[in-house]
């Protein structure tokens, strides 16, 4: 029994689609920021992203958060999360071979 089985939670593989991947690699560049909210807005190069949707499922996914505290509303910068980070790094493994 593995711990997703204990908890009754399935396991889900993150979906990413190449816009989400894009925004992925964006954030991991250093060029993300996010809005400090439930559902956190994200900018890229300092602009408003032009699909919110997707910046929201990526955040609560966990493939992506905020870097630091802020007061509800702050732009603060972007960080992968580990997960975020494996997805990104997979891509371009197979993306290389």
């Amino acid at each position: 029994m593995n711990r997703n089985e204990k908890t009754g939670t399935p396991a889900v593989r993150p979906l990413v689609n190449h816009r989400m991947l894009a925004m992925l690699r964006a954030v991991g560049a250093g060029r993300g920021s996010v809005s400090c909210s439930s559902e956190p807005d994200l900018f890229i190069d300092g602009l408003s992203c032009g699909d919110q949707f997707a910046a929201h499922t990526l955040a609560h996914q966990g493939l992506l958060r905020a870097a630091r505290p802020g007061l509800p509303g702050e732009l603060v910068p972007a960080i992968l999360t580990a997960a975020g980070q494996a997805i990104v790094t997979a891509r371009q493994q197979h993306h290389a071979a």
